[in-house]
């Protein structure tokens, strides 16, 4: 029997795999070199995403309005429902450009080591907005069942967002000093 290349997470390379993957913590390391940062400056997906990006909180923001309405007076669930197919919909959009943008600066589609935890969130927010969209299709859900979806999906948008958020201007902080 010969030894296997294949480590898992749980192996010590493994790990190691994982902690190359992802790079060192950004105090230790500034988010771009400067090739990348002029990549990123000279990209039209740099504008797509700082269009797309508070668009899709606008529409979070309604959205959300919307869901809560709903929830609480037990009316309006129908244009809350649409509501949150145009909220997954920008969130389509965002990743897509944003899997574009990633490749042109870092070049790789996603979990770049840069934006690697953010990348790896963002799944997760993809999979319930996803779900809602199946529940919904699928009327696997009641009203308040699908409404409940949307706020977990919305809460893991938000603290998906505060990620990014906190990640560019920690960039930014770093820059400037």
């Amino acid at each position: 029997m010969g030894s296997t290349t294949t480590t898992s997470l749980g192996s010590a390379g493994g790990l190691a795999a994982l902690k190359a993957r992802t790079g060192s913590p950004p105090a230790c390391r500034p988010l771009y070199t400067a090739e990348q940062r002029r990549r990123r400056d000279a990209s039209v997906w740099t504008l797509v995403q700082g269009i797309l990006a508070p668009l899709q909180f606008l529409v979070f923001l309604v959205s959300l309005g919307l869901v809560l309405h709903a929830l609480v007076t037990g009316r309006g669930a129908q244009a809350a429902n649409v509501s949150v197919l145009v909220k997954a919909a920008m969130l389509c959009a965002i990743m897509v450009t944003g899997a574009i943008w990633e490749h042109r600066v870092f070049g790789c589609y996603l979990l770049a080591p840069a934006f690697f935890w953010e990348d790896v969130a963002s799944f997760g927010v993809i999979a319930l907005h996803a779900a809602y969209v199946v529940a919904l299709f699928g009327s696997w859900l009641d009203e308040t069942g699908m409404l409940l979806l949307a706020l977990a999906a919305y809460a893991a948008y938000l603290g998906n967002a505060l990620q990014f958020l906190l990640k560019l201007r920690s960039a930014r902080l770093a820059a400037s000093a």
